[in-house]
């Protein structure tokens, strides 16, 4: 193994260390004194969902095949989906800033800061919403191809939440009031995103705007995959995971780009 080798290898140990720790830290202070601690990001699609029912299930019962469980479940994936968006960018967002003064002491990768908060909301998925995405599956389908292909999206949802935080992380450094900006985004890809209704009451002439949303894709294939009791649709997790893929290579580059940068206004 060549000298260029293993400086890789060491600085790819040295760096899932950090994470490791920083994911860690994030943790504890997170839900340092909480009674639930990280399954509390599970009771609030739980209570929401039970709220959407409330409200809207029997509004749009006909659009679920007059089925109140299956109207509760695809709005659980919904607001499973949409809560891990909105709470890993919007944490990723402020990571690098509240870690200037640690960068100026010492010299770290940069990116490991947004990326950490990535990781720490994935840890609680894993711990939380996944075990009641996987039973779907598992009962709906039968199959475990069907739960062993979860996979797909969910992975196609944290790349797409880190290239997500990686861009808004380093705009936050440039730009002090885009947390105020960016909770208007949030709060519209929200409402574009067809989770409390069917998307069949959208005019046709809408539909095209809202499938600029790449959430919409990842919600709609893991339902199919969690919910229908139907083989993978490879089409619609092909679609969610190239999006995906496409958004963090680009919050790669621009991240790339712009941390020369960073120092002189942290």
């Amino acid at each position: 193994m060549s000298q260029t080798s293993i400086f890789q290898n060491a600085n790819l140990v040295r760096y899932l260390e950090l994470l490791q720790v920083l994911v860690s830290r994030n943790l504890k202070v997170r839900y340092r004194g909480s009674f639930l601690g990280i399954y509390w990001s599970l009771l609030n699609p739980l209570l929401m969902t039970a709220a959407y029912t409330t409200l809207f299930g029997m509004a749009f019962l006909r659009y679920y095949d007059n089925s109140l469980v299956k109207y509760m479940l695809e709005v659980f994936v919904g607001l499973v989906v949409i809560n891990f968006f909105s709470a890993s960018t919007s944490q990723a967002l402020t990571s690098v800033v509240c870690n200037g003064g640690l960068l100026n002491k010492i010299r770290l990768p940069v990116n490991v800061f947004p990326l950490s908060m990535i990781a720490a909301n994935v840890f609680q998925f894993v711990c939380g919403s996944l075990p009641f995405l996987v039973i779907a599956a598992l009962v709906t389908s039968e199959s475990l191809i069907n739960v062993l292909a979860l996979i797909v999206p969910l992975l196609s949802l944290v790349c797409f939440c880190a290239g997500v935080g990686l861009i808004v992380s380093a705009l936050f450094v440039f730009f002090r009031d885009l947390p105020y900006f960016y909770e208007l985004v949030v709060t519209l890809i929200w409402f574009s995103s067809p989770i409390f209704y069917p998307i069949d009451i959208v005019p046709a002439n809408i539909r095209p705007f809202l499938a600029l949303n790449p959430l919409i894709s990842i919600i709609g294939s893991i339902r199919q995959i969690a919910l229908s009791g139907e083989l993978p649709d490879i089409s619609l997790i092909g679609t969610s995971l190239l999006t995906s893929c496409v958004v963090l290579a680009v919050g790669c580059k621009l991240f790339y780009n712009w941390r020369s940068q960073f120092m002189d206004l942290l």
